[in-house]
């Protein structure tokens, strides 16, 4: 009985925690600036600091996507960003890539994951924090 007790409670420790729930994590950005003709013009930067990454998602947080439009810009985009989120613990992160434009006190942004697809950042203070973050220090 005491070895039957001992087994049952062995399981049960092991599915309670295989079944402990795995946040999705932003690790890092890859960012590459566009320049005004439009090309990259060889600026990349990884962005791996946690305190950035931080920043960068409570402006993401903030924007209202519209996954089923269409947009047109008129000119490029001002920064190319591929996320990398660490979706399932002990597997490779999937990428996200925006492209996203800075107009004054806004942010365009598109994006290619499915439930995203278009959408803009409006908030003053966050379209500012996330240019400043985004855009290759020197």
């Amino acid at each position: 009985m005491k070895k039957l007790t001992i087994g049952l409670l062995v399981i049960f420790l092991s599915i309670a925690g295989c079944s402990a729930s795995f946040e999705p994590e932003l690790t890092r950005i890859d960012v590459q600036k566009i320049s005004e003709e439009g090309k990259n013009d060889g600026e990349e930067e990884i962005i791996a600091l946690k305190e950035r990454l931080k920043k960068i998602q409570q402006a993401f947080d903030k924007i209202k996507w519209s996954p089923n439009t269409k947009p047109e810009m008129a000119r490029k985009e001002d920064i190319i960003a591929t996320f990398f989120i660490q979706e399932e613990k002990n597997m490779p992160e999937t990428l996200y890539h925006y492209r996203i434009w800075f107009e004054g006190e806004t942010a365009t942004i598109i994006s290619d994951k499915e439930n995203e697809g278009y959408g803009r950042l409006t908030d003053k203070e966050m379209v500012k924090a996330l240019e400043s973050e985004l855009f290759v220090r020197e």
